[in-house]
């Protein structure tokens, strides 16, 4: 698929861009060639377009920059589109960005942290009309079958046997836009998502597939977790295990947990970027942090960090006691 095609339905299949509204894209240098792709799919729809630019270097960046400050204060485009690099050290940054770009739950925005060429061309970003509405459907099945679940119980043969509480909170999905809540999206998406208790998460996860803003793992990770916190983290890869608790103590929210979710988009892959590994067809994956975005989510951390297990097997309660298994080692049974 052309890259501008794959940009073009995203933008008309998740966004619901229409002709004559507006976009801002917000591009770092690296990833220009893919911030001309969404120019020129917004420019096929009819969007009044503009391509913003940002300079990179090997230093991690922590401020907005002024030029970047300015467009964002100004007056507010229907659509957003961030296309920047996905390196865990810049999530705070990139979390300030979204907060100014969407405080005024207005416009819309598709967040897109280690967005490549490749996923419009090959992967979980190259799908046809046709496609998204194939797995908006079954987002809209999954949470059907979710909708009143109180409790979520998960394993792996890899040895993961946690269980978290979601009474209250709304399973929802990045595959479209809603309209009542303006929650932001990454692009690509393919997922069903919930923002668990924060307190809830107990049991060990591990973690054997890739942990976002470090990518794949040659060697498995282990979380122990009580009452939604990360007590306890363990692996014989030991800049992992660094990586993974400075992130983890980057402030006193930054060890609870604040997502839950499973991946449905039948075209992502186990690619170096976690955007698009998280989004694999049966997958499911755990992240501590930030989740104020996502209905009921009260965790305020400035980081958010993903860790993706794979062939899980998932089993719900609802709140009428009944118990139902979603998926069986990684594949549906809806």
């Amino acid at each position: 698929m052309e890259a501008w095609e794959a940009a073009r339905n995203a933008l008309e299949c998740v966004l619901e861009a229409v002709p004559g509204e507006s976009i801002v894209i917000v591009c770092d240098d690296e990833k220009k060639e893919i911030g001309e792709a969404f120019a020129d799919g917004a420019l096929a729809i009819g969007l009044w377009t503009r391509l913003m630019t940002l300079e990179t270097s090997e230093e991690t960046r922590t401020e907005v920059p002024p030029q970047l400050l300015e467009v964002l204060t100004q007056q507010k485009p229907d659509i957003y589109i961030n296309l920047m690099r996905g390196g865990r050290e810049e999530t705070p940054f990139r979390i300030r960005i979204i907060q100014i770009e969407t405080r005024d739950h207005k416009s819309r925005l598709g967040h897109c942290p280690g967005v490549t060429l490749d996923m419009l061309t090959k992967g979980a970003l190259s799908l046809t009309a046709q496609e998204h509405r194939n797995m908006q459907s079954f987002a809209a099945r999954l949470m059907q079958a979710l909708d009143r679940t109180v409790r979520v119980e998960i394993t792996n043969p890899s040895g993961t046997n946690v269980s978290l509480n979601t009474e209250g909170r709304k399973f929802f999905t990045d595959t479209r836009i809603d309209w009542k809540s303006m929650k932001w999206m990454n692009l690509p998406t393919g997922e069903v998502i919930v923002a668990p208790e924060e307190n809830s998460l107990n049991g060990k996860l591990v973690c054997d597939m890739a942990i976002g803003g470090i990518g794949p793992l040659k060697i498995p990770l282990e979380v122990s977790a009580e009452n939604g916190k990360a007590r306890e983290t363990t692996s014989k890869d030991q800049d992992v295990l660094r990586r993974v608790r400075e992130t983890l103590t980057t402030d006193e929210w930054s060890n609870i947990i604040g997502e839950f979710a499973f991946g449905i988009n039948p075209k992502a892959r186990f690619t170096q970027e976690f955007l698009e590994a998280e989004k694999m067809l049966g997958t499911i994956h755990i992240a501590f942090g930030n989740n104020t975005d996502m209905p009921g989510g009260k965790n305020t951390s400035k980081n958010h960090m993903d860790l993706l297990t794979s062939k899980p097997t998932v089993k719900v309660t609802k709140d009428d006691g009944t118990i139902f298994t979603v998926l069986e080692s990684g594949r549906f049974k809806i």
